[in-house]
């Protein structure tokens, strides 16, 4: 039966390996932070009520996206994905949204 020193021990040992792990992959690190940021804004763009923050998240997603390229030695991709997403479509949806007349329902009030 281990003993609760014997279980201490190997626990330590893990998060050792675990720290020798992520000093080594610092670009593994971000990708995977950068991969579960960009998953979790996406899912704020289809759950969020108000229109000008979903496009809001997308343009983070697109952000996300082009960091990713960044970690995968695609620079030129990432600065594409930059220019034209973030820059132009994202501002193309703001204007489109912003554009379009809202019709407001009689029980909905501004206060």
């Amino acid at each position: 039966m281990p003993t609760a020193n014997d279980i201490i021990d190997s626990v330590w040992d893990g998060l050792v390996s675990a720290w020798a792990w992520i000093n080594g992959n610092w670009d593994a690190v971000a990708f995977i932070v950068l991969a579960l940021l960009a998953i979790l804004a996406a899912i704020h763009v289809v759950t969020s009520k108000e229109i000008m923050h979903s496009a809001f998240y997308l343009a983070f997603v697109f952000v996300c996206v082009a960091a990713t390229y960044y970690f995968l030695n695609a620079e030129f991709i990432g600065a594409v994905q930059v220019v034209v997403y973030v820059g132009a479509i994202t501002i193309l949806y703001a204007f489109s949204i912003m554009l379009t007349r809202r019709t407001i329902k009689e029980g909905d009030s501004d206060e």
